[in-house]
Protein backbone atom coordinates (compact mmCIF):
# COMPACT_ATOMS: atom_id res chain seq x y z
CA UNK A 1 0.00 0.00 0.00
CA UNK A 2 1.29 3.26 -0.85
CA UNK A 3 2.14 5.96 1.74
CA UNK A 4 -0.26 8.70 1.76
CA UNK A 5 0.66 12.58 3.09
CA UNK A 6 -1.98 14.25 4.60
CA UNK A 7 -1.58 17.31 7.20
CA UNK A 8 -2.72 16.73 10.52
CA UNK A 9 -2.61 18.48 14.49
CA UNK A 10 -0.71 17.82 17.39
CA UNK A 11 -0.79 19.15 20.65
CA UNK A 12 2.62 19.92 21.51
CA UNK A 13 1.51 19.21 25.62
CA UNK A 14 0.35 15.98 25.58
CA UNK A 15 0.79 14.56 21.66
CA UNK A 16 -3.05 14.34 21.35
CA UNK A 17 -3.80 14.05 17.00
CA UNK A 18 -6.55 15.89 15.11
CA UNK A 19 -8.03 16.37 11.87
CA UNK A 20 -8.19 20.16 12.43
CA UNK A 21 -6.96 23.00 14.33
CA UNK A 22 -8.50 23.30 18.02
CA UNK A 23 -8.11 26.44 20.49
CA UNK A 24 -8.36 23.99 23.07
CA UNK A 25 -6.95 20.86 23.22
CA UNK A 26 -9.44 18.14 24.25
CA UNK A 27 -7.12 15.63 25.43
CA UNK A 28 -5.06 18.25 27.99
CA UNK A 29 -7.10 21.17 28.09
CA UNK A 30 -4.36 23.54 27.26
CA UNK A 31 -4.98 26.14 25.05
CA UNK A 32 -2.89 27.25 22.15
CA UNK A 33 -1.06 24.54 21.38
CA UNK A 34 -2.20 22.68 17.87
CA UNK A 35 0.88 22.95 15.44
CA UNK A 36 0.11 21.58 11.95
CA UNK A 37 2.10 18.67 10.72
CA UNK A 38 2.77 16.69 7.48
CA UNK A 39 2.63 12.70 8.06
CA UNK A 40 2.42 9.44 5.69
CA UNK A 41 -0.33 7.68 6.24
CA UNK A 42 -0.54 3.58 5.11
CA UNK A 43 2.06 0.74 5.79
CA UNK A 44 5.86 1.54 6.13
CA UNK A 45 7.68 -0.41 3.72
CA UNK A 46 10.42 -1.12 6.49
CA UNK A 47 7.96 -1.92 9.30
CA UNK A 48 8.96 -4.96 11.34
CA UNK A 49 6.67 -8.17 10.70
CA UNK A 50 7.93 -9.51 14.31
CA UNK A 51 3.92 -11.12 15.78
CA UNK A 52 3.03 -9.08 18.65
CA UNK A 53 3.39 -11.60 21.92
CA UNK A 54 5.65 -13.95 20.23
CA UNK A 55 8.75 -13.75 22.74
CA UNK A 56 6.82 -12.69 26.19
CA UNK A 57 3.75 -14.48 27.67
CA UNK A 58 2.16 -13.03 30.22
CA UNK A 59 3.82 -14.60 33.54
CA UNK A 60 1.99 -14.71 37.49
CA UNK A 61 3.01 -11.93 39.62
CA UNK A 62 4.70 -14.22 42.06
CA UNK A 63 7.12 -15.70 39.92
CA UNK A 64 8.80 -12.17 38.04
CA UNK A 65 12.34 -11.39 39.25
CA UNK A 66 12.06 -8.61 41.58
CA UNK A 67 15.56 -8.69 41.99
CA UNK A 68 17.49 -5.64 41.87
CA UNK A 69 18.12 -3.75 37.97
CA UNK A 70 21.58 -4.14 36.88
CA UNK A 71 23.48 -1.18 36.70
CA UNK A 72 26.40 0.67 34.98
CA UNK A 73 28.62 2.57 37.50
CA UNK A 74 30.16 5.76 34.91
CA UNK A 75 32.91 7.49 37.95
CA UNK A 76 30.61 10.22 38.18
CA UNK A 77 29.43 10.54 41.75
CA UNK A 78 26.98 13.20 41.63
CA UNK A 79 25.59 11.26 38.33
CA UNK A 80 25.32 8.19 39.76
CA UNK A 81 23.30 9.02 42.70
CA UNK A 82 20.77 11.34 40.87
CA UNK A 83 20.55 7.91 38.46
CA UNK A 84 19.70 6.10 41.70
CA UNK A 85 23.32 4.29 41.96
CA UNK A 86 24.40 3.93 37.90
CA UNK A 87 22.68 3.98 34.64
CA UNK A 88 20.71 0.63 34.53
CA UNK A 89 20.92 -1.36 31.62
CA UNK A 90 18.15 -0.60 28.63
CA UNK A 91 17.44 2.56 30.43
CA UNK A 92 16.73 5.50 27.94
CA UNK A 93 17.82 8.41 29.72
CA UNK A 94 16.77 11.99 28.43
CA UNK A 95 18.74 15.25 29.94
CA UNK A 96 17.50 18.68 29.00
CA UNK A 97 18.78 22.31 29.76
CA UNK A 98 19.18 26.01 27.72
CA UNK A 99 21.74 25.78 25.38
CA UNK A 100 25.04 26.12 26.46
CA UNK A 101 24.41 25.22 30.45
CA UNK A 102 26.72 22.35 29.52
CA UNK A 103 24.43 19.14 28.38
CA UNK A 104 27.23 18.29 25.72
CA UNK A 105 30.47 19.12 28.21
CA UNK A 106 28.46 16.25 30.19
CA UNK A 107 27.55 13.94 27.61
CA UNK A 108 30.93 13.89 26.21
CA UNK A 109 32.96 13.69 29.51
CA UNK A 110 30.70 10.46 30.76
CA UNK A 111 32.71 8.15 28.31
CA UNK A 112 35.99 10.04 28.41
CA UNK A 113 35.51 9.02 32.54
CA UNK A 114 34.87 5.69 31.67
CA UNK A 115 37.26 4.27 29.53
CA UNK A 116 36.09 0.80 30.09
CA UNK A 117 32.99 1.14 28.66
CA UNK A 118 32.99 1.10 24.83
CA UNK A 119 30.71 4.08 25.01
CA UNK A 120 28.75 5.43 20.99
CA UNK A 121 28.35 9.32 20.77
CA UNK A 122 25.96 10.17 17.82
CA UNK A 123 26.56 13.76 17.34
CA UNK A 124 23.67 15.60 15.15
CA UNK A 125 24.62 18.65 16.06
CA UNK A 126 28.85 18.90 15.46
CA UNK A 127 31.37 17.15 13.04
CA UNK A 128 33.41 14.85 14.63
CA UNK A 129 36.21 17.29 14.47
CA UNK A 130 34.60 19.60 16.50
CA UNK A 131 33.46 16.59 18.75
CA UNK A 132 37.77 16.24 19.39
CA UNK A 133 38.53 19.47 19.77
CA UNK A 134 35.81 19.35 23.14
CA UNK A 135 37.23 16.26 24.02
CA UNK A 136 41.23 17.39 23.92
CA UNK A 137 39.45 20.94 26.11
CA UNK A 138 38.33 19.23 28.87
CA UNK A 139 41.04 16.39 28.92
CA UNK A 140 40.85 13.34 27.05
CA UNK A 141 40.67 11.38 24.01
CA UNK A 142 39.93 8.13 25.11
CA UNK A 143 39.92 5.81 22.03
CA UNK A 144 37.19 3.45 23.53
CA UNK A 145 34.50 6.11 22.56
CA UNK A 146 33.55 5.62 18.82
CA UNK A 147 32.31 8.96 17.31
CA UNK A 148 29.35 9.19 15.18
CA UNK A 149 28.25 11.81 12.83
CA UNK A 150 24.63 11.46 11.34
CA UNK A 151 21.18 12.15 11.64
CA UNK A 152 19.43 8.98 9.96
CA UNK A 153 18.05 6.88 12.88
CA UNK A 154 17.64 3.83 10.58
CA UNK A 155 21.69 4.23 9.96
CA UNK A 156 22.09 4.89 13.70
CA UNK A 157 20.61 1.87 14.95
CA UNK A 158 22.19 0.06 11.99
CA UNK A 159 25.60 1.04 13.31
CA UNK A 160 24.62 0.71 16.81
CA UNK A 161 22.84 -3.23 16.15
CA UNK A 162 26.72 -4.07 14.32
CA UNK A 163 28.93 -2.30 16.93
CA UNK A 164 26.70 -3.09 20.45
CA UNK A 165 28.20 -0.63 22.36
CA UNK A 166 27.95 -0.49 26.43
CA UNK A 167 26.90 2.69 26.17
CA UNK A 168 24.85 4.91 23.85
CA UNK A 169 25.01 8.82 23.62
CA UNK A 170 22.33 10.82 21.15
CA UNK A 171 23.16 14.52 20.70
CA UNK A 172 20.65 15.74 20.15
CA UNK A 173 17.19 13.99 19.67
CA UNK A 174 15.72 17.08 17.73
CA UNK A 175 18.49 16.62 15.14
CA UNK A 176 17.54 12.98 14.47
CA UNK A 177 14.98 11.89 11.77
CA UNK A 178 13.73 8.76 10.43
CA UNK A 179 12.81 7.83 6.61
CA UNK A 180 9.33 6.67 8.20
CA UNK A 181 8.28 10.13 8.86
CA UNK A 182 7.80 12.58 6.09
CA UNK A 183 8.52 15.51 8.33
CA UNK A 184 11.36 17.44 9.20
CA UNK A 185 13.95 16.78 11.96
CA UNK A 186 12.66 18.74 15.51
CA UNK A 187 8.82 18.02 14.13
CA UNK A 188 6.65 16.94 16.70
CA UNK A 189 6.35 13.26 14.47
CA UNK A 190 10.18 12.93 14.28
CA UNK A 191 10.57 13.12 18.01
CA UNK A 192 7.91 10.81 18.39
CA UNK A 193 9.26 8.42 16.23
CA UNK A 194 13.26 8.84 16.69
CA UNK A 195 12.45 8.68 20.58
CA UNK A 196 10.07 4.80 19.86
CA UNK A 197 12.93 3.54 17.84
CA UNK A 198 16.08 4.21 20.39
CA UNK A 199 13.29 2.74 23.37
CA UNK A 200 12.71 -0.43 21.29
CA UNK A 201 16.33 -0.69 20.92
CA UNK A 202 17.09 -0.25 24.15
CA UNK A 203 15.20 -2.82 25.45
CA UNK A 204 15.97 -5.18 23.24
CA UNK A 205 19.76 -4.77 23.43
CA UNK A 206 20.02 -4.33 26.89
CA UNK A 207 22.32 -0.83 25.56
CA UNK A 208 21.72 2.39 27.74
CA UNK A 209 21.14 5.27 25.72
CA UNK A 210 21.37 8.91 26.89
CA UNK A 211 19.49 11.79 25.28
CA UNK A 212 20.15 15.23 25.01
CA UNK A 213 16.77 17.50 24.66
CA UNK A 214 16.50 21.29 23.92
CA UNK A 215 14.54 23.10 25.57
CA UNK A 216 11.96 25.89 24.80
CA UNK A 217 12.00 29.13 25.89
CA UNK A 218 9.27 28.57 28.82
CA UNK A 219 11.95 25.96 30.23
CA UNK A 220 10.06 22.94 29.64
CA UNK A 221 11.82 20.25 26.77
CA UNK A 222 11.24 20.72 23.36
CA UNK A 223 8.77 18.63 21.72
CA UNK A 224 5.64 17.07 22.91
CA UNK A 225 4.84 16.13 26.63
CA UNK A 226 4.80 12.41 25.34
CA UNK A 227 8.59 12.52 24.55
CA UNK A 228 8.57 12.48 29.06
CA UNK A 229 6.16 9.57 28.90
CA UNK A 230 8.60 7.62 26.93
CA UNK A 231 11.95 7.45 28.63
CA UNK A 232 12.98 6.28 31.53
CA UNK A 233 14.70 8.78 33.51
CA UNK A 234 14.40 12.83 32.62
CA UNK A 235 17.13 15.02 34.12
CA UNK A 236 17.30 18.80 33.60
CA UNK A 237 20.11 21.18 34.14
CA UNK A 238 19.07 24.34 36.15
CA UNK A 239 21.49 27.49 36.34
CA UNK A 240 22.37 30.46 34.78
CA UNK A 241 24.56 29.70 32.09
CA UNK A 242 26.99 32.58 32.68
CA UNK A 243 27.77 31.49 36.24
CA UNK A 244 29.90 28.65 36.93
CA UNK A 245 27.61 26.23 39.12
CA UNK A 246 25.10 24.24 37.55
CA UNK A 247 22.16 21.85 39.34
CA UNK A 248 20.98 18.62 37.66
CA UNK A 249 17.57 17.88 39.38
CA UNK A 250 15.58 14.74 38.62
CA UNK A 251 12.13 15.49 36.99
CA UNK A 252 10.88 11.93 36.77
CA UNK A 253 13.30 8.58 37.15
CA UNK A 254 11.89 4.74 37.25
CA UNK A 255 14.21 3.13 38.97
CA UNK A 256 15.05 5.90 41.65
CA UNK A 257 14.11 9.05 43.51
CA UNK A 258 13.07 11.93 42.20
CA UNK A 259 14.19 13.68 44.83
CA UNK A 260 17.46 14.00 43.99
CA UNK A 261 19.80 17.22 43.11
CA UNK A 262 23.34 17.33 41.55
CA UNK A 263 25.67 20.16 42.11
CA UNK A 264 28.04 20.38 39.63
CA UNK A 265 30.88 23.56 39.03
CA UNK A 266 31.98 24.18 34.80
CA UNK A 267 35.46 24.94 34.42
CA UNK A 268 37.60 25.37 31.86
CA UNK A 269 38.28 21.23 31.95
CA UNK A 270 34.46 20.91 32.25
CA UNK A 271 32.08 20.00 35.11
CA UNK A 272 33.39 19.26 38.26
CA UNK A 273 31.49 17.57 40.76
CA UNK A 274 30.86 19.37 43.55
CA UNK A 275 29.99 17.02 46.32
CA UNK A 276 30.00 19.64 49.76
CA UNK A 277 27.30 22.35 48.09
CA UNK A 278 26.44 23.80 51.38
CA UNK A 279 30.42 25.44 51.14
CA UNK A 280 29.83 27.14 47.85
CA UNK A 281 26.18 28.43 49.08
CA UNK A 282 28.18 30.06 52.43
CA UNK A 283 30.64 32.63 51.31
CA UNK A 284 32.70 33.40 54.41
CA UNK A 285 33.14 36.57 55.04
CA UNK A 286 35.54 39.20 56.36
CA UNK A 287 33.75 40.74 59.05
CA UNK A 288 29.80 40.44 59.96
CA UNK A 289 27.70 41.98 57.90
CA UNK A 290 23.81 42.83 58.22
CA UNK A 291 21.17 41.61 56.24
CA UNK A 292 22.79 38.48 56.14
CA UNK A 293 21.45 34.99 57.24
CA UNK A 294 21.76 31.29 57.00
CA UNK A 295 18.77 28.58 56.33
CA UNK A 296 19.40 24.92 56.62
CA UNK A 297 17.04 24.42 53.48
CA UNK A 298 16.11 20.66 51.87
CA UNK A 299 16.00 20.05 48.29
CA UNK A 300 14.53 16.75 47.69
CA UNK A 301 16.49 14.59 50.12
CA UNK A 302 19.99 16.77 50.47
CA UNK A 303 20.27 18.85 52.78
CA UNK A 304 21.71 22.42 51.97
CA UNK A 305 22.80 25.53 54.16
CA UNK A 306 22.59 28.43 51.76
CA UNK A 307 23.08 32.43 52.42
CA UNK A 308 19.91 34.48 52.24
CA UNK A 309 20.69 38.11 51.64
CA UNK A 310 18.43 40.91 52.28
CA UNK A 311 18.64 44.66 52.16
CA UNK A 312 16.37 47.33 53.54
CA UNK A 313 16.07 51.08 52.30
CA UNK A 314 13.89 54.07 52.66
CA UNK A 315 11.98 54.04 49.52
CA UNK A 316 13.44 56.56 47.48
CA UNK A 317 10.56 57.50 44.76
CA UNK A 318 7.49 57.25 46.82
CA UNK A 319 6.12 53.18 45.82
CA UNK A 320 8.64 50.77 47.98
CA UNK A 321 9.74 48.05 45.59
CA UNK A 322 9.69 44.41 46.68
CA UNK A 323 12.31 42.20 44.61
CA UNK A 324 13.30 38.33 44.86
CA UNK A 325 16.33 36.95 42.94
CA UNK A 326 15.37 33.06 43.82
CA UNK A 327 12.68 33.12 45.65
CA UNK A 328 8.93 33.56 45.20
CA UNK A 329 8.01 37.40 45.59
CA UNK A 330 4.81 36.81 46.42
CA UNK A 331 5.86 34.89 49.60
CA UNK A 332 8.21 37.52 50.37
CA UNK A 333 5.37 40.46 50.55
CA UNK A 334 3.57 37.41 52.87
CA UNK A 335 6.26 37.44 55.01
CA UNK A 336 6.67 41.61 55.40
CA UNK A 337 2.99 41.57 55.99
CA UNK A 338 3.61 39.38 58.81
CA UNK A 339 6.30 41.07 60.59
CA UNK A 340 4.07 44.36 60.24
CA UNK A 341 0.89 43.24 61.42
CA UNK A 342 2.22 40.57 64.01
CA UNK A 343 5.45 42.02 65.17
CA UNK A 344 4.84 45.90 64.64
CA UNK A 345 7.84 46.55 62.24
CA UNK A 346 7.04 49.23 59.92
CA UNK A 347 8.16 48.21 56.72
CA UNK A 348 5.74 48.96 54.33
CA UNK A 349 7.13 52.53 53.39
CA UNK A 350 10.98 50.59 52.73
CA UNK A 351 12.04 48.79 49.52
CA UNK A 352 13.20 45.49 50.57
CA UNK A 353 16.10 43.14 48.20
CA UNK A 354 16.40 39.59 48.58
CA UNK A 355 18.70 37.05 47.17
CA UNK A 356 19.81 33.77 47.10
CA UNK A 357 23.17 32.99 47.19
CA UNK A 358 24.59 31.05 44.68
CA UNK A 359 21.78 31.01 42.16
CA UNK A 360 19.68 29.07 43.39
CA UNK A 361 16.03 29.05 43.41
CA UNK A 362 14.26 28.13 46.56
CA UNK A 363 10.89 26.99 47.12
CA UNK A 364 11.46 25.43 50.67
CA UNK A 365 9.30 27.17 53.13
CA UNK A 366 12.15 26.11 55.92
CA UNK A 367 13.93 29.43 54.76
CA UNK A 368 11.04 31.77 55.96
CA UNK A 369 12.88 31.98 59.42
CA UNK A 370 16.22 33.01 57.89
CA UNK A 371 13.92 35.32 55.26
CA UNK A 372 12.52 37.43 58.19
CA UNK A 373 16.19 37.56 60.33
CA UNK A 374 17.73 38.61 57.57
CA UNK A 375 15.20 41.73 56.47
CA UNK A 376 15.71 42.46 60.34
CA UNK A 377 18.87 42.44 60.10
CA UNK A 378 19.13 45.05 57.60
CA UNK A 379 16.68 46.88 59.01
CA UNK A 380 18.24 47.37 62.38
CA UNK A 381 21.33 47.25 60.52
CA UNK A 382 22.59 44.66 63.02
CA UNK A 383 24.44 41.96 62.18
CA UNK A 384 23.72 37.98 62.77
CA UNK A 385 26.51 36.17 64.46
CA UNK A 386 27.84 33.91 61.82
CA UNK A 387 27.52 30.72 63.61
CA UNK A 388 23.77 30.78 63.68
CA UNK A 389 21.45 29.43 60.98
CA UNK A 390 17.61 28.76 60.74
CA UNK A 391 14.97 26.56 59.88
CA UNK A 392 11.44 26.90 60.24
CA UNK A 393 8.18 27.94 58.59
CA UNK A 394 6.33 31.06 58.99
CA UNK A 395 2.54 31.33 59.26
CA UNK A 396 0.16 34.13 58.80
CA UNK A 397 -0.74 34.15 62.31
CA UNK A 398 3.00 34.63 63.27
CA UNK A 399 3.84 31.30 64.69
CA UNK A 400 6.59 29.36 63.21
CA UNK A 401 5.73 25.95 61.94
CA UNK A 402 7.61 23.11 62.52
CA UNK A 403 9.54 21.66 58.74
CA UNK A 404 10.52 17.93 57.59
CA UNK A 405 13.63 16.10 58.60
CA UNK A 406 15.06 18.66 60.52
CA UNK A 407 17.23 16.30 62.39
CA UNK A 408 18.95 16.17 58.95
CA UNK A 409 19.20 20.03 58.86
CA UNK A 410 20.29 20.36 62.14
CA UNK A 411 23.20 17.26 61.58
CA UNK A 412 24.03 19.25 58.27
CA UNK A 413 24.33 23.13 60.15
CA UNK A 414 26.12 20.92 62.80
CA UNK A 415 28.97 18.97 60.54
CA UNK A 416 29.93 22.85 59.04
CA UNK A 417 30.47 24.75 62.18
CA UNK A 418 27.83 26.40 63.25
CA UNK A 419 27.17 26.63 66.70
CA UNK A 420 23.29 27.42 67.25
CA UNK A 421 20.42 26.52 64.89
CA UNK A 422 16.75 28.41 65.69
CA UNK A 423 13.70 26.16 65.15
CA UNK A 424 9.99 25.64 65.61
CA UNK A 425 9.30 24.92 69.04
CA UNK A 426 6.38 22.85 68.01
CA UNK A 427 6.49 19.28 66.12
CA UNK A 428 8.69 16.48 66.95
CA UNK A 429 12.29 17.07 67.84
CA UNK A 430 13.35 13.77 69.36
CA UNK A 431 15.74 13.31 66.73
CA UNK A 432 17.47 15.96 67.13
CA UNK A 433 21.31 15.49 67.38
CA UNK A 434 23.79 16.79 70.29
CA UNK A 435 26.92 18.73 69.58
CA UNK A 436 24.96 22.00 68.22
CA UNK A 437 22.41 24.20 70.52
CA UNK A 438 18.62 24.23 69.47
CA UNK A 439 16.78 26.98 70.23
CA UNK A 440 13.64 26.36 70.09
CA UNK A 441 11.17 29.61 69.70
CA UNK A 442 7.07 29.84 69.16
CA UNK A 443 6.27 33.06 66.89
CA UNK A 444 8.21 36.00 65.55
CA UNK A 445 7.65 38.19 68.59
CA UNK A 446 9.71 35.69 70.81
CA UNK A 447 12.51 35.13 67.99
CA UNK A 448 13.15 38.73 67.55
CA UNK A 449 13.39 38.94 71.26
CA UNK A 450 15.73 36.38 71.40
CA UNK A 451 17.62 37.44 68.38
CA UNK A 452 17.75 41.33 68.10
CA UNK A 453 17.72 42.07 72.27
CA UNK A 454 18.38 46.15 72.53
CA UNK A 455 16.88 46.70 68.97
Amino acid sequence: MANKVKSVWFCTSCGNESSKWMGKCPACGEWNTMVEETVATGKRQNQSANVPGKSQKPMPLSEIDSSKESRISLNNNEFDRILGGGIVEGSLVLIGGEPGIGKSTLSLQIPLMCPELKTLYVTGEESARQVKLRAARIGGTDSNCLIYSETLMENILAEARGIMPDLMIVDSVQTMFSQNVESSPGSISQIKETAAQLLRFAKETGVPVILIGHITKEGSIAGPKILEHIVDVVLQFEGDNRGTYRLLRSIKNRFGSTSELAVFEMTGKGLREVSNPSEMLIPMHDENLSGVAVSAMLDGTRPFLIEVQSLVSSAAYGTPQRSATGFDVRRLNMLLAVLEKRAGFKLGVKDVFLNMAGGLKVNDPACDLAIICAVLSSNFDFAIPSDVCFAGEVGLSGEIRPVSQTDRRVTEARRLGFKRIFISSFGNTDNIPEGIEVIRVADVPALCRILFKGN
